[in-house]
């Protein structure tokens, strides 16, 4: 395994991550989240992500029994806060008063007294941005979270936020990125890389698209994520007839390369500099194995070119809002 440096900070992550949103919040059992973070440590994984509302606190809670046996400093421990807790409507978004609230309830099931990591799950424009970052940089001066980051944030937000908090606050941005959405290239790659941000980005294997396991015109194979009602959420941001069939021209080139498709994925992703760590799920210890693998992997330019020619006209390259982002900035 090898390590990159988070953006400005101090922190040295894993190339490939473990992250918990649609396993370890409900999809699979307890013995199954345990066998997979064991896994990652084994592989040399270090970083680790969740979020309060994956399974409104349970991805946390499991983690919380799991990591809180082993040294804090042997691993680097990331989670979020944005999204609904409840059905008060009082209990989202990036309030101060939310956000105090939420730090504590999340250390409180991380059984923790600080994360490494704490990320806006997604941008708040229905509060002041100089509310926002007051409040990040409170949780820092408390020592409840070394560093901050954000998800899903537009260039225009990005840029709002840094201007008030300045160069040292913000090291990390969580955007979808892989093969089939290349969406962060056009704008958000460079404005974070020119702040000291890096990229930890979510679904590079577009959710297990990428692993070649699903066909165009079949049904998807018992036993997968598509499979589950739970885990399916998020399926048509790439699951597609036009994405499974480029997905199959891609499959002679990995064999021709002598890789796995999810390590040609992996490493595609890994290609790029401004990516810190690739965040991948893994519902069964074998695929966390099979996901570290792609760590220094290198891919050769006549590699990336064939990669480019059967993606063909197929990704998203275009800025695209995420799931749940709201455009805009409110100021005091």
């Amino acid at each position: 395994m090898r390590y990159r440096k988070l953006g400005s900070s101090e922190l040295e992550v894993s190339e490939i991550s473990l992250g918990s949103w649609l396993t370890y919040s409900g999809g699979i059992e307890a013995d199954k989240t345990r066998a997979c973070t064991e896994a990652a440590f084994d592989a040399g994984i270090n970083f680790f992500d969740t979020a309060n509302v994956y399974g409104q606190g349970a991805a946390e809670t499991a983690w919380g029994d799991i990591l809180s046996s082993r040294p804090r400093d042997s691993y680097v421990l990331a989670t979020k806060v944005y999204f609904p807790m409840s059905e008060d409507p009082a209990d989202q978004g990036l309030s101060p008063a939310q956000i105090a609230k939420q730090i504590d309830a999340s250390l409180t099931r991380l059984k923790t007294d600080h994360v490494d990591l704490y990320q806006a799950h997604r941008f708040d424009p229905t509060v002041p941005v100089e509310d926002i970052v007051e409040a990040f940089q409170k949780v820092v001066q408390q020592g409840k979270a070394r560093y901050i980051g954000f998800s899903e944030w537009s260039p225009e937000q990005i840029e709002a936020a840094i201007d008030i908090a300045g160069p040292d606050l913000f090291v990390s941005s969580q955007p979808q990125y892989s093969m089939l959405w290349q969406a962060p290239e056009a704008e958000v790659f460079g404005l974070c890389s020119a702040n000291g941000i890096s990229q930890i980005v979510w679904s590079p294997l577009a959710q297990g698209v990428l692993t070649g396991k699903y066909k165009p015109g079949q049904p998807v194979p018992e036993g997968s994520r598509f499979a589950s009602a739970e885990m399916a959420v998020s399926k048509d941001l790439v699951y597609s007839d036009a994405t499974l069939q480029a997905v199959q021209r891609l499959v002679p080139i990995a064999e021709e390369a002598g890789m796995s498709m999810p390590t040609l994925a992996l490493a595609w992703v890994l290609r790029r500099g401004e990516v810190a760590s690739a965040i991948t799920g893994a519902s069964r210890p074998e695929q966390v194995h099979a996901n570290a693998a792609a760590s220094g992997v290198e891919l050769s330019g006549d590699l990336l070119a064939a990669v480019d020619q059967a993606l063909g006209d197929v990704p998203v390259t275009e800025p695209t809002p995420a799931p749940g982002a709201q455009p805009g900035v409110k100021h005091r």
